[in-house]
């Protein structure tokens, strides 16, 4: 199976992970989003997220079976994440993916912003919502999709979706109790469903 959407040409000008932090601290700096949604809440959840990744980057520890499997990767490929700067999920993520990359030289670490590309976002939907962070995990010399994950572990999303239908719950109390479980987790449970996938891709 082949994105309509995800081109060379595309993959050349995505972000490195390197460009794209770069990218929200310049916007935060002038008082922007990555989507121009400059309201004070956007404003804040960048702040935290930069913050966040910051922590993630100095503080993430992989899993030494998911480092096998990553350095296992003998295929050419290159992962390409939909993300944006102010997705709290993003920033929990991003930082353990880029952590795998860069243990195989065989891969290669890309990403978009979500509405810059929604034609690309709407070809990853999950339950219909534009979610993210989406990893879309393709053979870099066909482009052919071998595996897709996210936007979070399923375990927490199926908690978080269940608080987010609760009329009793308030949206920003399910929020908080989703970065909570984050904060505790230090991301096991993202890097062991990563390492199912790895194994099952590749």
């Amino acid at each position: 199976m082949q994105s309509q959407n995800i081109t060379r040409e595309l993959l050349e000008k995505a972000f490195t992970y390197k460009t794209y932090n770069e990218l929200i601290q310049d916007l935060y700096a002038e008082g922007r989003t990555t989507n121009d949604d400059n309201s004070e809440s956007q404003l804040n959840y960048t702040k935290l997220n930069l913050q966040r990744i910051s922590r993630w980057d100095k503080r993430a520890k992989l899993d030494p079976e998911l480092q096998k499997a990553a350095e296992n990767i003998s295929q050419k490929s290159t992962w390409l994440v939909i993300t944006e700067g102010w997705c709290g999920d993003a920033a929990q993520i991003l930082p353990f993916i880029n952590k795998v990359a860069e243990l195989n030289d065989h891969i290669e670490l890309k990403l978009i912003l979500r509405d810059q590309y929604p034609e690309i976002m709407d070809e990853f939907l999950t339950n219909g919502s534009r979610a993210i962070p989406i990893i879309v995990m393709m053979d870099s010399d066909s482009l052919e999709i071998l595996g897709v994950w996210g936007p979070r572990p399923e375990v927490i999303q199926k908690e978080y979706l269940a608080k987010k239908r609760d009329p009793g719950y308030e949206n920003e109390k399910a929020s908080e109790d989703l970065h909570l479980w984050y904060a505790k987790d230090k991301g096991r449970t993202t890097q062991q469903e990563l390492k199912t996938l790895l194994e099952e891709t590749y």
